[in-house]
């Protein structure tokens, strides 16, 4: 994933109908979008108790699972990042756990969390190596964390124990979710409490005075879960604060985040040494909002201008002129895009979104399952034909 985790390196070293009316657009006095109704809809009180919703076996992909894993999960449980020379991170054993769960799919959940547990769990506190490369020995050469990673694996592990009535998972969650937020939550900022990407490299001490975030590391659907399980870290208020840190990273002509921002009191600018675009990180954001059912219009707005006249695949955006630099042309990227409109307009998935294209590499395809997933769990009228 030379998209992201390059950039954590170099750091390092210096739901549609009624559903989709209550989870994301409240307010008696707003028209629910998906029926074209007019004004700016009011944001919902954050009350995430209201919008948890378990993802346990509601992943109705049953062909798109099994080309899944026959492409991009071994027999012994690793997720294979087929576009960054077959590597595995933290960031896809969660992807994986996660799909697992909502695919009701235990024995591939065991598969996926013992090679987690036996070959990225190596550091001395509860989080985990970012990378592992086979082709190396030993495979984990860096052993600092990535947020997004240890974040998406407490998630499925608090979500299989629910669903699994399993409580060992919940233990091994909190365990997961304390460390991120005794040593990753950055408590106080001008926008609240925000997360560091990884344990080294970003902080304010080590950036000059002016720490790098990723808003794409801000996974609001696993908040919901972590605020019960790690009831320590204010996981209620990060959803607030990334939302107005999302508000307040409208760069350029198109108004769209950075992939790397940087945050100096209370201003928020792309990263010094990264490039100045929207692109393969920032993709996230809008899935993870939508699949957490929060925000106003407004919030999704840039995402659905950026992509509603978008017929051919998407692109990264250049933040400076608002213009395309290069193609996202793998499919599954366009399902993000579908779930944005989905949310914003009530608009069904097209077939190209619909269809799992198993041929694609590791990035794109979860990004596709994800989004399925998402529409499944909140928007299931964008799924109908």
């Amino acid at each position: 994933m030379t998209r992201l985790r390059s950039s954590l390196r170099s750091a390092a070293r210096l739901v549609a109908g009624s559903v989709l009316a209550f989870g994301i657009f409240a307010g008696a006095a707003h028209a629910n979008p998906a029926t074209g109704g007019k004004g700016t809809p009011a944001l919902a009180p954050l009350d995430l108790d209201s919008r948890l919703i378990p993802l346990g076996g509601r992943l109705d992909e049953p062909q798109a699972w099994a080309a899944y894993k026959t492409r991009f999960i071994t027999a012994d449980g690793r997720i294979i990042d087929t576009a960054n020379g077959n590597i595995s991170h933290s960031e896809g054993q969660g992807y994986g756990l996660l799909l697992a769960v909502a695919a009701n799919d235990r024995a591939t959940f065991r598969r996926i969390l013992g090679w987690t547990r036996a070959n990225l769990m190596v550091r001395r506190d509860e989080l985990m190596a970012w990378r592992f490369d086979p082709d190396k020995r030993p495979g984990v050469s860096d052993t600092n964390n990535a947020t997004d990673g240890d974040v998406l694996v407490a998630w499925a592990l608090s979500e299989a124990a629910r669903f699994w009535r399993d409580p060992a998972y919940n233990v091994e969650a909190r365990r997961i979710g304390a460390a991120v937020a005794g040593e990753l939550m950055v408590k106080q900022s001008a926008f609240g409490p925000w997360l560091l990407p990884a344990v080294r490299g970003f902080s304010a001490s080590e950036q000059d005075g002016a720490p790098i975030l990723n808003l794409s590391y801000f996974v609001f659907p696993a908040f919901e879960r972590l605020q019960k399980m790690a009831p320590e870290g204010n996981w209620h208020r990060l959803v607030d604060s990334g939302l107005n840190l999302l508000r307040s990273s409208r760069f350029g002509p198109a108004h769209l985040p950075a992939e790397w921002e940087s945050l100096k009191g209370s201003v928020l600018a792309p990263a010094p040494g990264f490039p100045a675009e929207f692109g393969y990180n920032a993709l996230r954001i809008p899935l993870y909002m939508a699949f957490a059912g929060i925000g106003e219009r407004s919030d999704y707005q840039p995402f659905a201008t950026l992509w509603s006249a978008n017929t051919g695949p998407l692109s990264v955006i250049s933040l400076a002129s608002g213009t395309a630099t290069r193609s996202m042309a793998e499919p599954g990227y366009g399902a993000i895009a579908a779930l944005v409109q989905c949310v914003v307009n009530g608009t069904g998935f097209p077939n190209s979104a619909r269809v799992f294209y198993a041929e694609q590499n590791y990035y794109p395809a979860t990004l596709q399952m994800l989004s399925l997933l998402a529409a499944h769990l909140r928007y299931p009228s964008c799924l109908r034909p």
